[in-house]
């Protein structure tokens, strides 16, 4: 994630990270609060993410690979998004968005899990951006063999980052100039 946002920042663009690490995110629990109040019942450090995704002209996911799919903490900040759209239904429409996945092994639901989170763009009226064919089919993947080291070895995984990272820009610089961000 560090890498994808750097390559933005170098490309021009703005760019604050929020991660999960660390912080109290609960469950939706679908109790419907949000519906009737345009808030989310649980004070907890979602509300630090609410405004980022607010004032966001693109937006990058990134999650580890569990079980073979996403995270449980990046489903949970995808769940609570509901109360972002009981206020407005259109708060991410049209906005870009791109996803990195990083799994134990080489296939190991890296795709999947990527899979999921342009569900949650798609539901959400978010533009899925991936990396093209040949490589970043969907977006970005790292095999981590279970550590980080090896995250950074993967000449693959940043091949696929580069790839995607370029597209997304390019997008993103195509709809500044049409003055749509």
């Amino acid at each position: 994630m560090a890498e994808a946002l750097s390559m933005l920042k170098a490309a021009g663009f703005e760019t604050e990270l929020f991660t999960v690490r660390d912080k109290n995110i609960g469950f939706c629990q679908h109790c419907d609060y949000c519906l009737r109040t345009k808030e989310c019942k649980l004070k907890d450090d979602m509300y630090e993410l609410y405004p980022l995704l607010r004032k966001a002209d693109g937006l990058v996911i990134a999650t580890p690979v569990y079980n073979g799919g996403l995270s449980a903490q990046t489903k949970a900040v995808m769940d609570r998004c509901r109360a972002l759209f009981a206020a407005n239904k259109n708060m991410l429409r049209n906005k870009a968005g791109m996803a990195i996945a990083v799994g134990g092994d080489r296939v190991g639901g890296q795709e999947l899990a990527i899979q999921q989170i342009i569900t949650f763009y798609v539901l959400n009226g978010v533009i899925p951006i991936s990396g093209g064919p040949f490589g970043a089919n969907l977006g970005a993947t790292f095999w981590s063999k279970d550590t980080l080291k090896n995250v950074k070895e993967d000449e693959e995984g940043f091949k696929a980052l580069k790839k995607t990272v370029k597209k997304f820009a390019e997008f993103m610089k195509q709809e500044e100039t049409k003055g749509r961000i």
